[in-house]
């Protein structure tokens, strides 16, 4: 990376949320998303050629707040407090705060190479514009919200879509949710019209990328995942049997309500199937406040459990750390990821990593990471009844699903190879930066 004769190279990340050892330093909650964050920064941070900086928002922060760990140096800027009865284009918008603190974020690290990590959030376009380099500015495609808000909804009943709980005050109804992304996809559109490069890692990406600018530059490179899903393996002697893993569930686009339409079926033939679902329940209403928190997806949720009387084949773990999902994946007998969007689902990567078998929709990019009945099986995305065929498949047939486990575990220790993944990206900001110079 290093160009003879020339000091390290300062890059700048842009993320929507800090890592987690970033998250302890500043005594705020760490998050359960972006793991690929982790292994890049992980990686990144032991390169002598690179100084990695990284900055992200916080909510209603007055001033910058900067840091440092281990070798990365970051910054917190503010997060501007929304009100959900407010109208969408209200809610999206940004503040002068923060795209001062953005803009002296920027000044002051002068970096060779900004990269955006997500581009549905104003900061992210705040932060184009204030670098004024777009030869020298890379979004890392994570989900499109611009092409995801038209798949938000896939599958619910329209009068669901627009029926009331209390919390439609804050978050509107289904149909205003679907709304809101799309408005987000806005400032998405707009920051990759106005960047020269992109880095991706599926068909789905690379397609939707050039149909908002055709011009930009396409880099593919892989993601590095979480460190302790290196290690370990799914057997089928150790795991619960019959039981069916989901690692979210918390909006319409993970499609959850179709998994619980194939899970009768499911029970038919195996009726000591259970379902675990990471995260809080959503459908709790054992109190004052939780009635008035559900959403009315969480209502739909809950009708369809009691409908198909699934109320004792269905838990929530409720949070989970990192170790506590790897123990989660290994002692499930089938991993499944039924959303109705995705590009690439990290998800179903660690899931790949551990040996555990998978059953995804065929969505987005979803076939760049799996090959289906050989690695695992793809189905329509909105045919539950083929969910529940591939998920019984596999609780029929032991060899089937170790085999299939072995062959996923091979394919994505090659997909999510740290030194492999890190020398792409290295090249790649190399490319952008001789590119950038002689330009």
């Amino acid at each position: 990376m290093k160009v003879q004769g020339e000091d390290m190279k300062r890059i700048l990340w842009v993320c929507n949320v800090p890592i987690p050892r970033i998250a302890n330093d500043l005594q705020v909650n760490v998050p359960n998303i972006c793991g690929w964050l982790i292994g890049f920064a992980n990686s990144l941070e032991m390169n002598k050629d690179i100084e990695l900086h990284i900055c992200f928002p916080i909510l209603g922060l007055k001033e910058t707040k900067k840091g440092k760990v281990g070798n990365i140096s970051y910054y917190a800027f503010s997060q501007p407090k929304v009100f959900g009865f407010l109208p969408v284009e209200d809610q999206l918008k940004t503040s002068p705060l923060m795209e001062k603190q953005i803009e002296n974020i920027v000044n002051s690290v002068n970096p060779d190479i900004l990269h955006i990590f997500g581009t549905e959030y104003p900061h992210s376009l705040v932060a184009a514009k204030a670098f004024k380099k777009p030869d020298r500015t890379v979004v890392n495609i994570q989900g499109l919200t611009s092409f995801y808000w038209m798949h938000f909804n896939s599958g619910i009943p329209y009068k669901n879509l627009k029926s009331f709980s209390i919390s439609n005050i804050a978050r509107g109804n289904l149909l205003n949710q679907s709304k809101r992304l799309k408005e987000r996809g806005k400032f998405e559109i707009e920051t990759i019209k106005n960047i020269g490069h992109v880095i991706g890692r599926t068909d789905w990406d690379e397609a939707c990328t050039k149909e908002i600018n055709p011009g930009v530059k396409y880099h593919f490179c892989n993601e590095s995942l979480r460190d302790s899903f290196y290690t370990g393996t799914w057997d089928h002697a150790s795991c619960e049997k019959h039981s069916i893993f989901m690692s979210q569930a918390a909006t319409p686009i993970k499609g959850l309500h179709f998994m619980l339409k194939a899970l009768p079926e499911i029970i038919r033939e195996f009726p000591n199937t259970h379902l675990y679902i990471a995260g809080n329940d959503l459908t709790r209403t054992d109190s004052i406040y939780s009635k008035l928190k559900i959403s009315s997806f969480a209502l739909y949720i809950k009708s369809l459990i009691k409908k198909n009387g699934l109320e004792d084949k269905v838990t929530f773990t409720g949070q989970l750390t990192e170790m506590q999902m790897k123990e989660r994946f290994l002692k499930s007998n089938v991993f499944v990821s039924p959303s109705t969007i995705e590009n690439s689902p990290n998800s179903l990567g660690e899931a790949m990593l551990l040996g555990v078998p998978c059953v995804s929709s065929d969505v987005g990019g979803v076939k760049n990471l799996i090959e289906h009945n050989k690695e695992g099986y793809i189905y329509q995305g909105d045919a539950p009844y083929m969910l529940a065929y591939y998920v019984k498949k596999y609780f029929k047939n032991i060899s089937i699903a170790e085999k299939f486990g072995a062959r996923a575990q091979k394919h994505a220790q090659e997909t999510h190879n740290k030194e492999k993944n890190l020398k792409t990206l290295l090249k790649i900001y190399e490319e952008i930066i001789n590119g950038g110079r002689n330009g």
